[in-house]
């Protein structure tokens, strides 16, 4: 065996880090975040809306409802991430 085979990182290993790093980078983890940050932005605004904003909504606070709905779907991509992760293809 020559020097230079012995620093060459295993087959298994590189295969084993690419794994890692795709489940980085899932989209799932990426739609999700954006999903729960506008849910609360959008949440907080319907917290403090006033009596006229609910008012031109036909007294539905949508701001609260759409935050609400928001952070639901992002949970909901969570989830999915956590229960089905990313595996290396065989």
């Amino acid at each position: 065996m020559s020097e230079g085979k012995m620093d060459e990182p295993r087959f298994d290993d590189l295969e084993r880090r690419s794994g890692t790093a795709s489940s980085l980078f899932d989209i799932r983890a990426v739609i999700g975040g954006l999903f729960v940050f506008y849910g609360v932005l959008i949440g907080l605004i319907g917290v403090f809306a006033s009596d006229a904003d609910i008012q031109k909504a036909q007294g539905v606070n949508i701001n609260l409802w759409t935050g609400v709905s928001m952070l639901a779907v992002g949970a909901v991509f969570f989830l999915w991430l956590k229960l089905r992760p990313l595996r290396p293809e065989n």
